[in-house]
């Protein structure tokens, strides 16, 4: 559990700066070479390569060098890690919020008989 938790944390670092996270929009369409997927960034290459270096150590991208050409890929399974944890939270979530909107509803038809009665 340990593992996992710390996986996730560092998935959610990872997901929480929006250029990591355009930088995935770009590989879920198809891999990119780290010069391609710099391009669209005002930034220093070397700069970049620290998102891709974060992407990478979260385990959402990796990359291979062929000669001198560094090309990147999304890894599904910290992407699916993240999903299934946020699902279980919207499952959690909804339960609750399904359990007070019962509750409201039997508290004002409760309240609704008390006037009857009167």
């Amino acid at each position: 559990m340990d593992n996992f938790q710390t996986n996730l944390d560092t998935v959610f670092h990872a997901l929480a700066d929006p250029t990591r996270r355009a930088v995935l929009q770009q590989l879920g369409r198809r891999e990119l070479a780290v010069s391609d997927l710099a391009k669209p960034f005002d930034m220093a290459l070397p700069s970049f390569m620290k998102h891709i270096k974060v992407l990478e150590t979260s385990g959402l991208i990796s990359s291979q060098k062929t000669g001198r050409v560094r090309t990147c890929k999304i890894e599904q399974q910290s992407l699916n890690a993240a999903q299934g944890w946020l699902e279980e939270q919207r499952m959690l979530w909804e339960g609750r919020t399904d359990r007070l909107a019962e509750y409201a509803e039997n508290l004002e038809l409760q309240e609704s008989n008390d006037d009857n009665r009167k």
